[in-house]
């Protein structure tokens, strides 16, 4: 219905523009661009013209807006710019950017432009305007970074600080904010030790946010201790300071350090807040210290008067999930007091699918509205793992009609500052030959040491050998062998993924650890997993 709206919306307009003559439209039209606030009425059309592909209508706007003297209006501006993007018209955008520079723009009004491209996610034409503008402050460089670490464009963001520094204009906090985020996100310790470095080097003054934001990254690039250096060497008067090393710790699967951090909370006066009790409750869960997970989520109401969000609700649905006591997940389900959302659901899901559950599974299913593609994946593999076989094909039909792809895993190592991806069964990777051969070593020494591949997680009807060829190409194999290849022996390795990791990648890796006397740390969607000797920090429980 709101599409319909919005489409009813561009024909009235696009109607008008083609049935009232130009000075007319201009001098009477009581609702279009004829009063100071009315650029928001014309963003809204722009917007429906976006949607509708109606570049002619978004055209005439334009001529209206700077024969108006709206042309300085950056909503307006940015709004038109992601319009004709939209329509695949990259003439009119480039037309308006030189139109733009033509006119009075300062340096402000044209950082507000690059603002609002970015909150567009129109992140390319944002870099363009970047190019072209002539001076440049410490906020048009902010904006650019920000804007791509808050389109996930980590290593773009990265890039742009290494540029700032070598320009006129000094980084400032916001700037390291912004950057630590990224390489937090990125998982990129060298670029971490590198950042810090830098903000050592021109002396900027540790405040709550930047405490706190190196916490979280040296927690996400896999370097806990120095996480915890950092902790004990900063001042500790805010909250969220706390809530990263608690966060920090529940993701590194270390739950009785982070409850040991909050009762130093409570002996240091720091009141928790809401996001105190998600990080603690996310750290029992990823452990499956169930007892005290109960302990913590009534403790958030009985002793701190601080109700339970449905983000606490979906930790303790995947508390109880992951231990597999998914009646008592259902039962938190239906006795919450607000509607469970995809988040929760999908937690019951995975469960379902960890202990082969498919009638709960279905119930989720029957649940979240809008399927994405791990949804169908998981339903799919719990039918496969019962050998229903029909019933997953499908699973698989359905999403094939709805051209529903699976997410393929994905894996990055960072090497002397360089991020290398891999995809499974990648051999895009301009070292794969040399790669494939440390791979296909460790696989036969793993073998004869008496690993046996878990061909039943090949959720599809092929041959045993199929299944294992399938297994040996996942991505963060392939990441790891690249690692072996590129670094002397006895060099810790870090991988990240954009998936959880798969139990036969889990005790591969876990042998490979024992094999090659080598610390192994992946950082897949869920947790950390530190591999040393054989065994995993995450004692087979994830």
């Amino acid at each position: 219905m709101q599409r319909n709206g919005v489409k009813k919306l561009t024909q009235r307009t696009s109607a008008a523009i083609r049935l009232t003559p130009s000075n007319a439209l201009l001098s009477s039209s009581p609702d279009f661009l004829h009063h100071s606030r009315d650029h928001r009425k014309a963003c809204e059309v722009l917007e429906a013209c976006k949607l509708s592909s109606d570049y002619k209508t978004a055209s005439a706007i334009h001529t209206r807006i700077f024969k108006l003297g709206y042309g300085t209006y950056p909503s307006l501006v940015a709004t038109l710019m992601s319009t004709y993007l939209q329509c695949d018209h990259l003439v009119l955008a480039h037309q308006l950017l030189d139109q733009v520079f033509r006119s009075d723009f300062n340096v402000v009004i044209l950082n507000l432009v690059i603002e609002r491209l970015m909150k567009l996610g129109e992140y390319g034409f944002a870099k363009r305007v970047f190019r072209k503008t002539p001076v440049r402050d410490v906020m048009t460089w902010n904006l650019m970074i920000g804007g791509y670490v808050r389109n996930a464009c980590f290593e773009e963001a990265l890039s742009f600080f290494r540029e700032m520094l070598g320009s006129n204009v000094e980084p400032d906090k916001f700037t390291f904010a912004s950057v630590m985020t990224g390489c937090a996100r990125l998982g990129a310790c060298n670029h971490a030790l590198w950042v810090h470095g830098v903000m050592k080097e021109k002396e900027i003054e540790l405040n709550a946010i930047l405490s706190s934001a190196l916490i979280d990254m040296y927690s996400k690039c896999g370097r806990i201790q120095t996480a915890k250096e950092v902790f004990n060497s900063v001042d500790r008067s805010d909250v969220s300071i706390w809530n990263a090393m608690i966060n920090g710790l529940a993701t590194h699967g270390l739950p009785f350090d982070a409850i040991a951090v909050f009762s130093k909370m409570e002996v240091e006066n720091i009141l928790p807040d809401s996001i105190t009790f998600l990080g603690i409750l996310t750290a029992c869960s990823h452990s499956g210290l169930v007892k005290e997970g109960r302990k913590y989520f009534n403790l958030m109401s009985s002793h701190y008067s601080i109700q339970p969000q449905i983000e606490h609700y979906g930790a303790m649905v995947d508390l109880f999930g992951r231990a597999g006591q998914l009646e008592e997940a259902y039962a938190i389900i239906e006795a919450m007091p607000m509607e469970p959302d995809v988040v929760i659901w999908r937690a019951l899901l995975s469960a379902c699918r960890t202990y082969r559950k498919p009638e709960l599974g279905e119930v989720a299913i029957a649940n979240i509205s809008r399927l994405k593609s791990g949804d169908y994946v998981l339903l799919s593999n719990i039918y496969c793992s019962l050998n229903r076989w029909e019933s997953a094909e499908g699973v698989r039909e359905m999403m094939k009609n709805k051209g529903i792809r699976k997410i393929r895993g994905r894996s990055w190592i960072e090497l002397g500052g360089v991020i290398h991806r891999f995809k499974a069964g990648d051999r895009s990777h301009p070292e794969m030959e040399g790669l494939y051969k440390v791979l296909e070593g460790l696989i036969k020494r793993t073998k004869l040491e008496g690993f046996l591949p878990e061909t039943e997680l090949v959720l599809m009807d092929i041959s045993e050998e199929e299944k294992e060829g399938n297994l040996n190409h996942h991505s963060e194999k392939l990441a790891l062998a690249y690692g072996i290849l590129k670094t002397s022996p006895g060099t810790e390795i870090m991988i990240s993924k954009n998936l959880r990791i798969c139990l036969d990648c889990h005790n591969w890796i876990k042998m490979v650890s024992k094999l090659l006397i080598r610390v192994i740390i992946i950082r897949d969607r869920i947790r950390f997993h530190r591999f040393e000797g054989g065994i995993c920090s995450c004692e087979d429980y994830w």
